[in-house]
């Protein structure tokens, strides 16, 4: 699909089942899997369980710990059990509010802050409550779709291309409005997740101020997705509601910058004009959640004041994940491989596309066909490009660079000044397991047919 501006548009539901069981289901949930990366996840347990030696390549997770700080403040306030409001405790939102006024220069207030179980269970709340339509780019992560075919929702996917590096572009998301909301009665989320899972990559200022006019003039709300913003590899991530505040919900959470995935604390701040959002959002949840676990809140205070030893932390953190990821990034451009160098995070999208004919060759036509053969051949676990709304038969993959042990790394770097490189050896010492599996992919990628 080489065309920029091709848009898929549907509204996702499911042809009848003639299985009885599916009569007793929601038929939005028919033929529903269990979510990609939870689920390679569990399959590399199962087969390092039988002694293969798999490379853990598939599920993002951050390999390093949490900020000592912060599992310190988690041991102190253990204790914490009444429930707390609905939209949060008090003194987590004004952290976070003071985070994003920090971090992004953006005024937000912390009465329009609201507290969930992660991030993903508040995109799911959003989803329901807002009566519109949603538009994400593609490649995009691997639960935006799913959530809106649960709700039944609208969602309308604009594939972008690897010489765009995966980036939306102002003149598409124009282009998609014109087509689509030509009278401006329809009502549009879009979600832009940056730095991008799957891609790794970021927007620059310029292109961040452009599609916040664009949306400014097509009346579309942003739901900003930026829970790797404080992992842009150079420490200067720039949130688009800077320059759409009154459009722009931003989500970040403790998951990926504060390596706390597991504790399932994701925050949601919106402007004072879509305070209506997160009343409704909160109705829902207290219907729902109730509340976020006590003693996590209590301790992701600590995470979101963001002292001198969590900045500490992520300056390391960054130049670690900088230096594999472009590492790994030119390893793979040696075997004909496309892939744009990682900005943030710690993943990259890999095209194949160069070799489809070599790898048609060996039956492999399919981004599913091209994962499942390379784990069995090789051990390595990576996720297709389908999981990620691209077209089934783009040779697409996406990888996560993080099968390391992140302590080792963490504590190695921190004997090294922050203003100096790391050393020659330092991936092959404590991320050799990461490169070993870049080198493989390229040999297996271009094994003679």
């Amino acid at each position: 699909m080489s065309n920029s501006l091709n848009t898929i548009s549907t509204i996702l539901t499911d042809e009848k089942s003639t299985d009885k069981k599916d009569l007793y289901l929601n038929p939005n949930i028919i033929g529903l899997k269990e979510s990609p990366t939870l689920r390679i996840n569990q399959h590399c347990k199962e087969l390092a369980a039988q002694g293969r030696h798999v490379y853990k390549l598939g599920l993002g997770q951050s390999p390093f710990p949490v900020p000592e700080p912060v599992v310190n403040a988690l041991r102190l306030y253990a204790p914490q059990k009444d429930y707390l409001p609905v939209q949060g405790l008090p003194e987590l939102r004004k952290a976070v509010a003071e985070f994003h006024r920090k971090k992004d220069g953006v005024d937000i207030m912390p009465g329009n802050v609201i507290i969930g179980p992660g991030s993903k269970e508040l995109l799911f709340l959003l989803q329901m409550v807002f009566d519109g339509e949603v538009i994400t780019p593609s490649p995009s992560w691997v639960s935006y779709v799913p959530q809106a075919k649960i709700i039944g929702n609208t969602i309308h996917v604009l594939h972008t291309t690897s010489s765009a590096q995966w980036r939306l572009k102002p003149e598409q998301l124009d282009e998609f409005c014109r087509k689509n909301n030509s009278n401006g009665n329809k009502k549009y989320l879009l979600i832009l997740n940056y730095p991008g899972n799957p891609d790794g990559i970021t927007y620059g200022r310029e292109s961040i101020m452009e599609l916040a006019e664009t949306a400014r003039r097509n009346n579309i709300f942003i739901l900003s997705d930026e829970i790797y913003g404080q992992l842009h590899h150079a420490g200067n991530h720039v949130s688009i509601a800077k320059y759409y505040p009154e459009g722009t919900i931003i989500s970040s959470g403790l998951s990926k910058w504060c390596g706390a995935g597991g504790w399932r604390l994701g925050t949601f701040s919106f402007p004072p004009n879509l305070r209506w959002l997160l009343e409704a959002m909160a109705a829902v949840a207290s219907e729902t959640y109730t509340s976020v676990s006590a003693p996590i809140q209590y301790a992701a205070v600590q995470a979101f004041l963001c002292g001198a030893e969590i900045e500490n932390y992520l300056w390391h953190v960054r130049k670690i994940l900088s230096l594999l990821g472009n590492e790994f990034a030119a390893i793979i451009k040696q075997g004909n491989i496309v892939v744009n160098d990682p900005t943030g995070g710690f993943y990259l999208f890999i095209d194949l596309t160069p070799l489809k004919k070599k790898l048609n060759n060996r039956g492999i036509l399919n981004s599913t066909l091209l994962c499942d053969r390379l784990l069995e051949e090789t051990g390595i676990a990576i996720l297709p490009g389908v999981d990620f709304n691209r077209p089934p038969d783009e040779l697409s993959a996406r990888l996560s660079y993080v099968d390391f042990d992140g302590a080792k790394a963490l504590a190695a770097s921190y004997t090294i000044p922050l203003h100096e490189k790391l050393p020659e050896n330092f991936l092959a010492q404590y991320c050799g397991n990461v490169i070993e599996a870049a080198i493989k992919i390229v040999e297996w990628a271009n094994r003679p047919d």
